[in-house]
């Protein structure tokens, strides 16, 4: 497998992995309790959440690098160009046709 391939796995994987953390969150509105204060009540934070949260952050970072990575296309190799360009073979069997400029137009006279 070529580096590029490599990356492109843990790109996906790292995007899958976003996806299914983002909705592994706890909403953070307040919804209808918000108007009574009743929300304080039973906020707290958790290691669980904080744990969730930083592996989120961790996440976001590498699949943001990769993807700067993989955009500029800085792993890829480029084919190695030769510095002449080869002369065309000519086959024995075909003889090259000359080719005569055609004869200038006689004014009339």
């Amino acid at each position: 497998m070529t580096p590029e391939t490599v990356v492109q796995v843990l790109w996906t994987v790292s995007a899958v992995g976003l996806i299914i953390l983002v909705l592994l969150h706890s909403p953070k509105g307040d919804g209808l309790g918000g108007l009574s204060g009743q929300a304080q009540l039973f906020t707290s934070t958790k290691s669980a959440e904080q744990t969730l949260n930083r592996v989120t952050w961790i996440l976001t970072i590498l699949f943001i690098g990769l993807t700067i990575v993989l955009s500029a296309k800085w792993l890829t190799v480029a084919p190695d160009f030769p510095t002449a360009l080869p002369s065309p073979a000519v086959s024995p069997a075909v003889s090259p046709v000359p080719v005569t400029p055609p004869s200038p137009a006689l004014p009339p006279g």
